[in-house]
């Protein structure tokens, strides 16, 4: 059987939940990196998913998009480890903070809306960005109060926790987010940023970044 192939880019948070999915599960993949911003790169990407967006995961004979679905799929198929907690319980609670994450918070600040907010008036796609992501993680701080141990939900890795890192990342590198409010957010972030799974998957770590 051929190697599974993921089409990623370095700076996609849905990209960067799936390589961390995959790392968990040990499950050894190529890396095709995609550059939507060129014409023929999308012209070709298309053919493989008709939103033009990543990831993309090419598995088992099938073709797989949308990072949640993904994850959803390799944990059923690969169950170990466990993503989603066996207590019906505390998996909604998991699958609450990764909805909220990556549907209330990551699809209002990418980078299509603040560019195109930014042509309405510069700056404002930037607050726009920053705003979005302080109201989510008000609302997320205040989740993890109630549910969290060592990670989002208890003392175990759940999807959650893999929807976590890139928002923080886009909030502290890209929209200079002050974390200080965030106490338990910030060190769940820190406490996956240790993980060598998580490490890998970093966007720092991929061929596609850059380099400087």
């Amino acid at each position: 059987m051929s190697k599974p192939i993921l089409y990623s880019s370095w700076s996609s948070s849905c990209s960067s939940r799936v390589r961390i999915a995959l790392a968990l599960k040990k499950i050894d993949y190529e890396y095709h990196a995609v550059n939507l911003r060129t014409d023929e790169e999308q012209k070709d990407f298309a053919l493989n998913n008709p939103a033009k967006k990543v990831p993309i995961l090419k598995i088992n004979g099938l073709t797989l998009t949308e990072s949640m679905s993904i994850i959803e799929y390799l944990d059923e198929v690969y169950p170990n480890p466990p993503l989603l907690p066996k207590d019906p319980e505390a998996r909604a609670h998991a699958r609450a903070i990764a909805f909220h994450i990556s549907s209330n918070i990551q699809p209002l600040q990418n980078l299509a809306i603040c560019r195109k907010l930014e042509e309405i008036q510069k700056g404002y796609g930037i607050q726009w960005c920053h705003d979005v992501i302080c109201r989510g993680f008000d609302a997320l701080e205040q989740l993890l109060k109630l549910y969290s141990g060592r990670f989002c939900v208890g003392d175990r890795i759940t999807i959650a926790d893999l929807v976590l890192p890139s928002i923080v990342y886009n909030a502290t590198e890209k929209y200079n987010v002050d974390m200080g409010p965030y106490p338990i957010i910030s060190r769940i972030a820190a406490e996956l940023g240790g993980i060598p799974e998580f490490e890998a998957a970093h966007p720092s770590r991929q061929p596609d970044a850059p380099k400087n």
